[in-house]
């Protein structure tokens, strides 16, 4: 939804990727205009369960105030979580007084306290958090799909196993008894499945620590807000250049790197990804409304608008 940094331009917004996963929408930051962004994305606010911030800058959270307030108009009902470090509850309680409306729906805030540590979990997935760098806490977010071993029916009958309920326990991790046998689960589920894999980092300096939270991931999206040029100006200012994302990337063995959060005083995304491409092959610039498709076991699909 936005691929800037803290000043917008005309063909880039503020901060935000909204990620379809099963049956949930998730939002992660929330810059200026993000909810004009989602409505040219044709994704329906009134869809989105969940939004991470990373960090308290106004180019990630400026949006909120606005989609805040639109959910109400609109009627919403069902709860919003957000998630976000330490000062988002306030920030929070601040933009629920901010003019005049009411809102419709319960706000739930979860402020991050560890600097690694699983935030969401269902079955299907878990989204952890970790601390990275910045002039201000910021959290890189890491979405994990838990895939279930392959359920060997055949070997189920095998042992004498009736098809039907019995085979959904087992497949859950159950243990049944069969005819006064015990059948345990690991008789009958195939080795452990690698789900999807994501990581955003927010806004960093290059870290040892995301080498180890991207390790092996699919999709590592990274903010490279300078050029080689400019390598003194991003330390300074808490950033990574496109050259030390690719070397993240490289190291971590991840399949793909999507950079994002370009400084205005480019016009163009070129410099740095040809920058990053001379460490790491599979890497793109992001685009406002760009479209990645992920699945298990196929090429990572990118789909520029």
């Amino acid at each position: 939804m936005g691929t800037a940094s803290a000043i917008p331009t005309k063909t880039r917004n503020h901060a935000a990727i909204v990620l379809k996963i099963y049956d949930r929408t998730v939002l992660f930051d929330c810059g200026e205009g993000t909810q004009k962004q989602i409505m040219e994305a044709q994704v329906s606010p009134m869809k989105i369960d969940d939004i991470y911030i990373t960090h308290l800058h106004g180019d990630h959270i400026l949006g909120l105030p606005g989609i805040i307030q639109s959910l109400a108009f609109r009627g919403r009902t069902r709860p919003l979580n957000i998630y976000g470090p330490v000062g988002i509850a306030n920030l929070i309680e601040h933009i629920k007084n901010l003019g005049y409306f009411a809102i419709s729906y319960e706000l739930n805030v979860h402020e991050i306290m560890d600097d690694d540590v699983v935030i969401y979990q269902q079955n299907n997935f878990l989204i952890r958090a970790m601390k990275m760098k910045h002039t201000v806490t910021n959290y890189a977010y890491k979405v994990e799909e838990i895939k279930q071993p392959k359920f060997l029916r055949p070997k189920a009958i095998e042992l004498g196993v009736p098809p039907g309920p019995l085979f959904g326990k087992l497949q859950a991790g159950e243990s049944v008894v069969v005819d006064g046998k015990t059948i345990f689960p690991e008789q009958v589920l195939g080795p452990p499945r690698i789900g999807v894999k994501l990581v955003y980092s927010g806004d960093t300096i290059p870290q040892e620590n995301m080498i180890y939270f991207a390790k092996d991931v699919n999709v590592l999206i990274h903010e490279a807000t300078f050029s080689e040029e400019f390598r003194d100006k991003a330390l300074e200012n808490g950033h990574t250049i496109a050259k030390d994302a690719a070397l993240i990337a490289k190291n971590a063995n991840v399949e793909q790197l999507i950079l994002t959060h370009l400084s205005n005083r480019y016009t163009t995304s070129e410099v740095l990804e040809e920058e990053a491409k001379e460490i790491f092959e599979k890497t793109v610039y992001a685009e406002d409304m760009m479209t990645v498709i992920v699945e298990n076991n196929k090429e990572v699909k990118i789909i520029k608008k």
